[in-house]
Formats: C-alpha cells, structure tokens, sequence
C-alpha cells in the first residue's frame, strides 16, 4: 500500500512538473523561405520574454543582423526584423541577453526560427520563451547558424505551417532589452 501511495504521489509530481514547461529536443532545420502571417482580427496583445543564450564556442560577439519569429498552432505570430543592437554588443559569447516582446496572444508556441545576416558568425545556444498565458518553451540550437537563411524547429505536428509562401502584411510587434 505503502509503494502503491508513493508511486502516486511521483506520478502526480512529474505529470505537474512537467506541464509548467516544455523542452524542445529535435535538431533545428533550415527553411526556403518566410513570409509573416497576417495579424489575426481576435489575438489580443500579450507581452513575452525572450532569452537567448549565446554559447561558449561563439565567436566573441557578433555584429550580424539576428531576427526571430516564433508562433503557435493556431497562426499566431510574432515577428522581430531585428533583435540585436550593434553598438551594444549583443550576443556575446557566454551571455545570455533578454528581450520583452509584444505582439498576438497566443497559446503554447511550437515553432520558432532565427535568421542570422552577416559575416561574423553566431552560435546560439538556446532560446527560452515564456509568457503569461503560455508554458515556457526551450528550444536547443548549440550550432553556428548559417548565414541568410531562417533556421529553427517546427513542433506543431504539421498542423500550422511556419513556412507560409501567401503574400501578407508583416506583424507589428515591438521589442525592448531588458
């Protein structure tokens, strides 16, 4: 009866542990291209936090040109044309640099792609994105990241197509290091 409690109990703690947030494992993959989705009449505005952990093999800090869009199975979408700040030195080697972005409510994010422009290299190590109204995602690059070309994850099950060739109006969203 004894094992039978604490079975139970281990259970219920890993399936709660486990909801509060998400860890994305697969390797990243390139896509051709990207075009932002239109921003949907009923999202809302909600406000997410981005960290970005620059590795410890990366070159010192770059000066390229880093975007980021990251979005949910139901078509919402946020899109940042450029996170970095050059005469900052964003994206160190060994840092990590935080950003609060707004842009659509959405539910749990499954897909998210960076693209790297520029001659001097980067190697992220992970991206962490949590909000208020979703579970905190991780999702592992740990690779240099080739240049001109949006690579990421797409978890979504091939439910929502990250890789959308219609013609749409960029999202606004808005970004500030914190």
């Amino acid at each position: 009866m004894l094992r039978l409690a604490l079975f139970l109990f281990a259970l219920c703690y890993l399936t709660t542990s486990s909801s509060a947030r998400s860890f994305v494992t697969t390797k990243p993959r390139p896509i051709d291209s990207f075009l932002p989705k239109p921003k949907l009449e009923n999202a809302g505005v909600c406000s997410y936090t981005v960290i970005i952990k620059t590795s410890c093999s990366s070159v010192s800090y770059t000066r390229d040109m880093i975007s980021i869009v990251f979005g949910d199975v139901y078509g919402n979408e946020v899109y940042v044309k450029r996170l970095d700040d050059p005469h900052s030195r964003t994206f160190e080697r060994c840092s990590s640099d935080t950003y609060k972005i707004t842009g659509p409510c959405m539910h749990d994010v499954c897909y998210l792609y960076l693209l790297r422009q520029g001659y001097d290299g980067w190697k992220p190590e992970n991206v962490k994105i949590y909000g208020s109204y979703i579970r905190s995602v991780t999702f592992y690059y740990n690779l240099f990241l080739p240049n001109s070309v949006w690579y990421g994850f797409n978890v979504c099950n091939g439910i929502a197509n990250a890789n959308d060739k219609s013609s749409h109006q960029p999202i606004t969203a808005s970004v500030a290091a914190m």
